[in-house]
């Protein structure tokens, strides 16, 4: 006898597009209201797609658990397939995936932490002498380019982050290819530009290859170990993968990095108190950071943590069921679209306390909802530059406040609307150099 308790589904299903529109439009409503109606596990209905939501800590740990292979990346994202090469990180077999992880991890290790912050340390100060003494930003489009230069000057080196090539332009539009709802085959004018941008970046970056190769630099460099790069067999790292690791290092970095800045900067605003202890750690920082330097500003490390939890710039996760399997004595049938949502997890009031209050002593007082944050994603899944863009976004407003004072001009930014990356809409902030 099947003592299996059916999955309840969510209210408000229209007829034939289920709670797509809902989803578009506010994803975390929709997710915040099912978990009002059912609790942490429940059913929406999208097109085509059996779809389950799966919300907290101990749902996350199982879709992050790469020892249990029911749930799968690799069918769960169509759009990458247009945007990436099939073989290519997640959608590839498990052990290449390991294998291409391996090329990029040593990256992000180490002594090549120091280099990176060098880039950024530069890049602010370049940032600050564009400000000038006084006027007005809008975030997160001015915090766009400087990230993008940043990411251009770490991953492709000096020389060629001077070049001409638009890249912050060309990677937004090849954003607009992530995107669940529209059919890959229908010859929509965003899916047109995107795919047009993906093959203007990866002849341009070919030729940075190639040229790189030519004229080695110092051997210190990203590229410089990038571009001879090997598999743990030694067998040399094919050049598709190597431009699409970059190109997923830029891209992924710029879009969440450019989100994450942006609503920290905004949050911190808010709540000037906050500012103020972040100040006083700032006033202690070296002329010249360091990685370890870095990592010793701690509230204002704890404030960017509590901007992630708020707002992280991925509101859904998804994965994909290649068998069957019981969850809470419930069974998702095999093809059917998982859903995880960073948004509603972090904010259930019993996973974190006061969930809509900006609290970022919440991570001394308690630990664990630290580590309870998938904002970055998490298990091997886990974005590997999180650590590259924590520097980022700390060095970056670290030195802006330090310098200067800031005023949000439009008291409550809200979300841009939509499923994509849930950056803040156009916000304006006055400055003035102190």
């Amino acid at each position: 006898m099947n003592t299996r308790t059916a999955i309840p589904t969510l209210s408000g299903s229209r007829p034939v597009v289920g709670h797509a529109v809902e989803l578009t439009r506010d994803p975390l409503g929709l997710f915040m209201r099912g978990h009002g109606e059912h609790g942490s596990m429940f059913r929406i209905r999208l097109p085509l797609k059996d779809t389950v939501v799966l919300l907290g800590t101990d749902h996350n740990k199982l879709a992050f658990d790469e020892t249990d292979h029911k749930l799968t990346i690799r069918t769960a994202y169509p759009f990458f397939l247009r945007m990436f090469s099939p073989d290519f990180y997640f959608f590839a077999p498990y052990d290449d995936y390991k294998q291409q992880r391996g090329v990029v991890l040593p990256r992000f290790q180490g002594r090549q932490l120091d280099t990176y912050v060098e880039v950024m340390e530069a890049e602010a100060e370049s940032f600050m002498e564009r400000l000038g003494e006084a006027g007005e930003i809008s975030v997160p489009d001015d915090f766009g380019p400087l990230i993008m230069r940043v990411a251009a000057r770490s991953f492709l080196g000096e020389r060629f982050a001077e070049t001409t090539t638009d890249w912050f332009g060309e990677f937004q539009r090849f954003s607009e290819g992530a995107d669940f709802v529209t059919p890959g085959w229908l010859p929509a004018p965003h899916l047109l530009r995107s795919r047009a941008a993906g093959r203007r970046i990866r002849e341009r970056l070919q030729r940075i290859v190639d040229q790189r190769r030519a004229r080695p630099g110092d051997g210190e460099d990203f590229l410089d170990h990038f571009v001879e790069a090997e598999y743990e067999d030694g067998t040399p790292v094919p050049d598709d993968i190597l431009l699409h690791l970059i190109i997923m290092l830029v891209w992924a970095g710029h879009e969440t990095t450019t989100g994450q800045i942006s609503w920290g900067m905004i949050d911190l605003l808010r709540h000037p108190e906050e500012l103020d202890r972040a100040r006083e750690e700032i006033a202690g920082a070296p002329e010249a950071m360091t990685a370890k330097d870095v990592r010793r500003l701690e509230h204002l490390g704890r404030c960017l943590h509590e901007s992630e939890r708020l707002h992280p710039v991925a509101p859904m996760m998804v994965r994909s069921t290649v068998e069957p399997m019981e969850v809470d004595g419930r069974e998702i049938p095999a093809g059917s679209m998982v859903m995880l949502s960073p948004a509603a997890t972090h904010r259930l009031p019993e996973e974190f306390p006061e969930p809509n209050a900006y609290r970022p002593d919440r991570y001394v007082e308690d630990p664990g909802q630290l580590r309870r944050l998938i904002g970055f994603g998490g298990g091997l899944h886990r974005c590997l530059g999180m650590r590259f863009a924590y520097l980022e976004m700390t060095v970056v407003l670290a030195r802006l406040f330090q310098h200067y004072d800031f005023t949000l001009l439009e008291p409550d930014p809200r979300p841009i609307p939509g499923q994509g990356a849930k950056w803040p809409e156009s916000t304006r902030v006055a400055y003035k150099r102190i």
